[in-house]
């Protein structure tokens, strides 16, 4: 009787067909936003020489072909071919890509979650109510899935054809989303989308930092709108995203600082007291520790990196 194959070599040989679809939506480098709603794909060619700060929204990321590595708080991730990663809430993260090459570059895909599809699904993939979950966090990771690849090889191939995306692309996410669900961390990831979940309430005042980041934050408030105490929010959010609402503020607060100075010409004053920062010192200490250089050294860097790669 033949010897049943390990799940790595279940997966493996699924990734060269997943590259070659993955490279045909992305001639160049960059993320391209595919027909269907919330389906993405990155490319890039080179490793990165520094961190890329962004927030990375709810999604379950794959890696095709390339590795990169993920920073959430206090917490480091490793991503490559052999893991799949699950984002649970909308989260600041720093991120650095360590292997692509211009023959074999890095690639990606990228499905965004939505916590209402979630709990539709839930109710099916588990009748009889979810398993009690211990661990709440903002990343869940876990080995590739040899359905869940095969499911984007099917999404990625009807896109090809005309009228298939319209008629089956929705279907085949829902696939994804069901053989995500039936995974070993499909139990967390069902938390998404349940309103009482930890998870949830904890998404909950996330959005309302991502809606007034530039606001003082009275805590007391915060915990009072999803219905915690002040102690038990910031345990389960410190659980969650690895950072206190503060640190969480702040993140938020010098990304988009960041942002007006690189696309609005902002000079480092202005758009510091634009994200809510009431002394220009402050502002600049605080930057530089965040990302590793004082303001407009660190804007001059990022414009000559882009004109470089242009």
């Amino acid at each position: 009787m033949p010897e049943a194959l390990s799940d790595a070599e279940l997966v493996q040989p699924g990734f060269a067909k997943l590259a070659q679809l993955l490279a045909g939506y992305a001639p160049h480098d960059g993320v391209f936003e595919l027909s269907v709603p919330g389906v993405h794909v990155g490319r890039h060619s080179r490793p990165h020489q520094a961190c890329v700060h962004s927030l990375r929204l709810p999604c379950l990321s794959i890696i095709a072909q390339g590795a990169k590595t993920v920073i959430v708080g206090d917490e480091l991730y490793t991503c490559d071919p052999s893991r799949m990663l699950v984002y649970s809430v909308a989260i600041p993260v720093a991120a650095q890509i360590t292997y692509a090459s211009f023959s074999e570059p890095y690639l990606a895909f990228r499905l965004d979650l939505d916590p209402q599809k979630i709990a539709g699904l839930v109710l099916k993939v588990f009748p009889n109510g979810l398993p009690p979950v211990q661990e709440r966090r903002a990343v869940y990771g876990a080995p590739q899935d040899a359905n869940i690849i095969n499911a984007v090889i099917r999404l990625l191939e009807c896109l090809r054809q005309p009228g298939e995306a319209e008629l089956l692309g929705s279907l085949v996410v829902e696939e994804i989303l069901i053989r995500l669900l039936r995974s070993p961390i499909g139990v967390r990831v069902a938390q998404m989308g349940f309103a009482e979940s930890t998870v949830q309430r904890i998404a909950k005042a996330i959005t309302w930092l991502r809606e007034n980041f530039s606001q003082p934050v009275k805590i007391t408030e915060l915990a009072g709108m999803v219905h915690m105490s002040v102690s038990s929010f910031h345990e389960h959010f410190k659980s969650v995203t690895s950072m206190t609402p503060l640190h969480y503020q702040k993140a938020l607060r010098l990304q988009a600082a960041r942002q007006l100075m690189l696309s609005a010409m902002m000079d480092a004053g202005s758009a510091g007291q634009r994200v809510g920062y009431l002394s220009a010192s402050q502002f600049s200490r605080e930057y530089s520790r965040f990302f590793g250089c004082a303001p407009m050294r660190d804007i001059a860097r990022l414009r000559n990196e882009a004109q470089l790669s242009a």
